[in-house]
This record gives C-alpha cells, sequence and structure tokens, in this order.
C-alpha cells in the first residue's frame, strides 16, 4: 500500500463531516523560503545556563544545535520546553520501531505544512534508504500516519474511524504517549512556521523537489 495522508477535505461539502475517503495532497513549497522573523542566538551573545543547557542536550542525545534550537536559545525556558521532544520520541520509538516512528513524525509535520520539520524528516527516510514519495506500508503503519496527519488536521477532533484502529491495536499507555508526541510535534511546527526559521543548510539536499 502506498502511502496517502488521510483528512478533512473541507472545499468538499459532501465530506465535511467524514475524515475516511478524503485523500488530500499536502502541498509544501520548500523552495519558497521566506526570511526568518527571529534570527538563531549567536552562541557568543547566548547566557551561560543556556550554553550549559546546550551542552547537555548535545551529549546526552547526540544532537546538534540547530537554527531552531539557537532560536530557541533566546530563552532557557522556551528551549528546556521544546527539548522535551527528545525523550518522548524515544519513547514513541519503542512503541513504533525505527521505520515507522520518523514516518509517524513526518506526517505530522506535512500536515502541518512546516517546511523545516517535514526536510529534517525527508532526510531521515531517504537515509535510512526509502522515498517519501513512493513509501510502501501496511494496513497498520497507514492507520498510524493517518492518525497523525488527522491530529494536526482536525485539531485533535478525530473520528472513530481514524482512532478505532489505533485503539485496537495499542495500550492505553502507548496511545498517551504517541498522542503527546503528536502534540509536541506539531508545537514545533507551529513555532517554525510562526518564526519561518531558516532550514539548517545540512538539509537542503532533501528539500522536496
Amino acid at each position: 500500500m502506498k502511502l496517502s495522508l488521510l483528512a478533512l477535505c473541507p472545499a468538499h461539502s459532501s465530506m465535511a463531516d467524514s475524515t475516511i475517503g478524503c485523500r488530500i495532497e499536502i502541498l509544501i513549497h520548500h523552495k519558497n523560503i521566506t526570511m526568518t522573523r527571529i534570527h538563531p542566538l549567536p552562541f557568543e551573545e547566548t547566557e551561560s545556563d543556556i550554553k550549559i543547557s546546550y551542552q547537555h542536550h548535545k551529549s546526552r542525545f547526540n544532537a546538534r544545535i540547530t537554527n531552531m534550537k539557537a532560536t530557541l536559545g533566546h530563552s532557557l525556558t522556551a528551549f528546556n520546553a521544546y527539548m522535551e521532544w527528545y525523550p518522548l520520541y524515544e519513547e514513541v520509538k519503542n512503541i513504533l520501531g525505527s521505520r515507522l516512528s520518523p514516518l509517524f513524525a513526518w506526517s505530522i509535520s506535512e500536515a502541518s505544512g512546516c517546511p523545516l520539520c517535514s526536510t529534517y524528516f525527508r532526510k531521515v527516510i531517504i537515509e535510512s534508504g526509502e522515498s517519501p514519495e513512493t513509501l510502501e506500508l501496511t494496513s497498520d503503519e497507514q492507520h498510524v500516519l493517518d492518525f497523525g496527519a488527522a491530529i494536526t488536521l482536525k485539531q485533535g477532533n478525530i473520528r472513530e474511524e481514524i482512532y478505532q484502529p489505533i485503539r485496537e491495536r495499542f495500550s492505553d499507555k502507548q496511545i498517551v504517549i504517541l498522542t503527546a508526541f503528536a502534540g509536541i510535534m506539531i508545537a514545533t511546527n507551529i513555532f517554525n512556521n510562526v518564526i519561518q526559521t531558516e532550514i539548517d543548510e545540512y538539509l537542503h539536499p532533501f528539500l522536496a523537489k
């Protein structure tokens, strides 16, 4: 089964009360990159407590300080709040595995229309040997991606047809983790969309054509 994101089609009134059966193409114009509204804080201007948080973050998660993180560096509280994405994502990987986890995050980011986050997960998918445009998914995998996209597009008000396959497959604890991760992923998407965070140079080769 090839990837398709199921979502509400507000432009078609006959499907306005149904999610199932409505397939939309989510278009993100990756090349139309606008100017960032708030620039990443230069390291030399970053407060010492934030530098300490940077170092802890890099060593704990083997992660780089990206444009988004350096922008969050304007506020230690904001930086620490958003970096909770990482431990939550580790729990998602324990549930969904190393292949489906980034696809779940990608489906959310695509539905949010976040070029930066979508491109990051395109990188993960491509480097794993797959193409985001030609993914082959089982029905169970498709249900997970539909769940992520629907949470985003329906602001969490998903229909039972989307929720039921998740209910049948996962425990209460696992659904809580998946839903919480979707929330923090959407928050990340929103932050980057509002700030118009510049897509990091290392991601440029993975921009959608």
